[in-house]
């Protein structure tokens, strides 16, 4: 049996030397074309498939990776239209310097800490969840990997790269107000993500929470004052949907003339109660939004919404990773975020 080919026999075999060889499989602008294919033949003549990337990455002092924390089981990534878009801004740039992405759950299904510990990650970003108090984020800050929040967690050390969100729900506000609502309530993604599912009370705002649900709350509160919240247990459609029945379904009295869903998936669940409970949008009760996500169900009702920058959100994250691991550090980052006035409010029935 032949011996198994090692770099040095690719290199005999082409005519170069092993560091050439090497140069040429990690794709160095400082091989000639002619020489890289040269190398690349005689591999593939030899059967020898390249460099040992662990090897290879002990030597650059590199994994070649980024970790992704994304929130919620992984399936969340790929069924929320704004995850999606934020995750392909960071595969964009990622891609553009031939480092990979590794998604990690943000909380349910997320690996141990222990686990975390022995991930080689270049840097990591926190897209789509971020607590002040969650303990990776001690955790990689101690192995000194390079972290970047979307939209939180703000902590010393951390690269931010964030959404005007309260002055975004604001201006939503100011809409629904100037349409003449007073009764309004407010749909709310998780504060944290432990399941809990209700009204948001005084205790559970006390918490660490998501920068993001308490800016939007905060946001409402400044143009109405105090408003009921309902926390969903996960930013989903059906949460939605669960919620909307709870706040819709009751005497015409007590109903909110307006419902602001912290998210569009969210909202599109309050669309389809309303529907349910045979309401009309926006004649008995408006629904407002945020992201300005991408909801081709909803056919020709347009979301009132506010929409953000959500790729490149996802492009900004993803060049402050790679800045951080060339050793230099970006100034933190807030993108400006724009209302979108759709099919979904009016004013209130007299």
């Amino acid at each position: 049996m032949s011996a198994r080919p090692t770099l040095a026999t690719v290199a005999a075999r082409a005519g170069v030397s092993p560091s050439t060889a090497s140069l040429a499989f990690s794709g160095s602008p400082r091989v000639a074309p002619p020489t890289r294919e040269r190398v690349l033949t005689a591999a593939a003549e030899l059967g020898y498939a390249g460099p040992d990337p662990i090897a290879a990455s002990l030597r650059r002092g590199r994994s070649g990776v980024i970790g992704a924390f994304v929130g919620e089981r992984l399936l969340y990534a790929f069924r929320d239209p704004v995850a999606i878009q934020l995750l392909d801004g960071i595969t964009e740039v990622l891609g553009a310097h031939d480092v990979g992405l590794l998604l990690l759950a943000g909380d349910t299904g997320r690996p141990s800490v222990a686990q975390i510990a022995r991930i080689p990650l270049d840097a990591a970003i926190f897209a789509t969840c971020g607590l002040e108090d969650d303990p990776a984020l001690d955790l990689l800050l101690a192995r000194g990997v390079p972290v970047v929040a979307v939209e939180g967690p703000v902590v010393d050390g951390v690269v931010l790269v964030d959404v005007d969100d309260r002055a975004g729900t604001a201006d939503l506000a100011r809409h629904l107000h100037g349409l003449g609502h007073r009764r309004v309530e407010i749909v709310a993604m998780p504060l944290r993500l432990d399941g809990r599912r209700g009204p948001v009370d005084a205790a559970r705002r006390a918490r660490a929470h998501y920068r993001d649900v308490r800016h939007r709350l905060e946001g409402v509160e400044e143009v109405f004052g105090p408003v009921p919240a309902f926390e969903t247990a996960s930013n989903a459609v059906d949460e939605g949907v669960h919620a909307g029945r709870v706040l819709l379904d009751v005497p015409p009295a007590r109903r909110p003339t307006a419902v602001l869903a912290q998210s569009d998936v969210l909202a599109a669940g309050v669309l389809q109660a309303a529907a349910q409970l045979g309401l009309d949008v926006p004649g008995d009760v408006s629904v407002a939004g945020f992201d300005g996500a991408d909801l081709h169900w909803l056919g020709a009702t347009r979301l009132t919404t506010v929409v953000q920058p959500t790729d490149e959100k996802g492009r900004r994250a993803a060049q402050a990773a790679m800045d951080l691991v060339d050793g230099t550090r970006p100034a933190d980052t807030v993108l400006p975020v724009a209302l979108r006035i759709g099919t979904t409010t009016g004013p209130p029935a007299r």
